[in-house]
């Protein structure tokens, strides 16, 4: 069935617009980078997923008269990365609106730009 081959795509494309839903509809910041976070991970999903080769194997040689067809590992490698970078970009965000709140009070946007105008 085409929609079960498929299901990873149908996953992606979820995630990213939940998470895309949530960075453009909520006003709160922490609510933002949680939606951030969950559009980077549909992304890392799609990635993973497009790397997978059918057939494929680790790019290990051990025979070297069979043809073989390898996975290439380099999307792995980038995900990882990026996973880091994610993370990272994560404590630093959630670190931002700690100050936020410490100078402000809330971490609503509505409620900090009503008050950035009033000043």
């Amino acid at each position: 069935m085409i929609v079960l081959d498929l299901f990873h795509y149908w996953t992606f494309i979820a995630l990213l617009m939940m998470g895309f839903y949530t960075v453009i509809a909520k006003n709160n910041l922490v609510k933002r980078l949680l939606g951030l976070s969950l559009f980077q991970s549909a992304v890392f999903l799609l990635f993973i997923g497009i790397a997978k080769v059918e057939g494929g194997t680790t790019p290990i040689f051990t025979n070297l008269v069979d043809t073989q067809v390898f996975s290439n590992p380099l999307p792995q490698v980038l995900i990882l990365t990026a996973i880091v970078v994610g993370i990272s970009t994560s404590a630093l965000g959630l670190a931002i609106i700690l100050r936020i709140k410490e100078a402000y009070g809330t971490i609503e946007e509505d409620e900090i730009q009503s008050e950035e105008e009033e000043a």
